[in-house]
């Protein structure tokens, strides 16, 4: 029905770019409101070719509540704005378009690559955008919201097994935006000096001793399939404890406070103790960006210990480590040989911890 009502209004003359004069660009919106926390971070590098494109551009984005504090911060140095989009209550909506629309935007970009979300695609057609790009289909999934973009092409990514932020990189390259592959590892979650020193005030105060590793590691993720079960964390986190005598570091969020108990206990039986954390995500970034290593699922907190350059081994199974693993420097992942987590063996983790650790 919103097809057949807005489809013969749309100029369906597509964009030329060849026209455009980055320099003369003065507002672009991005609109990612309706993924994960990991699919938000792997688009860093997208926000990073855009700003390096369009340097004098002011650069909104979009975002959901999930991920608006991450990306909402001064130190950001690829966006200027970042706008919450709640889908409630009405009021919400008001002042939603109202930020919105108090700017005429050059070029608006829909990053899609794991779903098209309608409600993106009529945001950003809404915004007034003069040029609207975005995916026409992906890996022959077709996208039905298409014709609201003027930029747009099919991509093939499966096939030749694309990291996540290459394929964003892929979509921006509609617009002649690029990165080098120094530039590539540049890219990073920036955060403030209030956040660093807050980290390093409380690594101070809860691992005294410099002389020992700092392990951290974290035990849930939103999708049960991608949890490692609590008996392997146990056996490596005891292993480990016996042969660094290093302090040990939990990240928990909502979800995860029952793991986290349940391996404390067991734990403290064994005379080992932990520290636990569960403040934001940027100042849970900070404090990952000051220890040694972390071990965890394939979940949001290991893209922000990724992206803040924190050392560390990614557990995947029934996930592609290629596609949404670590790629920083002295960060790995080990894919499950089966589609079971569990088959990833505590024993193999060691190992690949104490290599690891050898290489810092």
């Amino acid at each position: 029905m919103l097809q057949k009502i807005i489809r013969p209004l749309i100029d369906k003359k597509p964009a030329d770019i060849n026209k455009l004069i980055p320099e003369k660009v003065k507002n672009i919106l991005i609109v990612k409101q309706h993924n994960q926390l990991g699919d938000m971070l792997c688009t860093l590098p997208l926000f990073a070719a855009i700003r390096k494109k369009f340097y004098n551009s002011h650069i909104t984005l979009v975002a959901s509540r999930d991920n608006y504090e991450v990306m909402n911060s001064t130190a950001n140095r690829y966006l200027d704005r970042v706008i919450l989009f709640a889908k409630s209550p009405i009021s919400e909506y008001n002042r939603f378009f109202k930020n919105l629309k108090d700017r005429k935007y050059d070029i608006g970009i829909v990053p899609s690559t794991v779903s098209f979300s309608r409600t993106s695609h009529l945001i950003n057609y809404l915004s007034g955008a003069k040029i609207r790009v975005g995916v026409k289909s992906a890996d022959g999934r077709y996208n039905k919201n298409e014709y609201l973009l003027n930029l747009k092409s099919d991509f093939v990514w499966d096939k030749n097994k694309l990291h996540q932020t290459e394929r964003f990189l892929e979509i921006g390259k509609l617009l002649n935006c690029n990165l080098s592959d120094k530039e590539k590892k540049e890219v990073k979650l920036f955060l403030s000096k209030e956040e660093m020193n807050f980290a390093k005030e409380f690594i101070d105060k809860n691992f005294p001793d410099k002389n020992k590793y700092i392990l951290g590691f974290h035990l849930g993720a939103r999708k049960i399939k991608n949890r490692w079960g609590l008996n392997n964390f146990l056996e490596l986190i005891i292993k480990l404890y016996k042969k660094f005598n290093n302090y040990i570091l939990l990240t928990e969020g909502p979800m995860d406070k029952e793991f986290t108990a349940k391996l404390n206990y067991d734990l403290i039986s064994k005379g080992i103790t932990t520290v636990t954390i569960s403040f934001n995500i940027r100042l849970d970034a900070a404090i990952l960006s000051q220890i040694d290593l972390y071990i965890t699922n394939d979940t949001g907190p290991m893209h922000t210990a990724s992206f803040v350059g924190t050392p560390l081994i990614a557990l995947f199974g029934p996930t592609n480590g290629f596609e949404w693993g670590p790629l920083k420097q002295n960060q790995i992942y080990i894919q499950s040989p089966t589609s079971d987590i569990n088959d990833i063996k505590p024993d193999m983790v060691f190992k690949k911890t104490i290599e690891l650790l050898n290489k810092l």
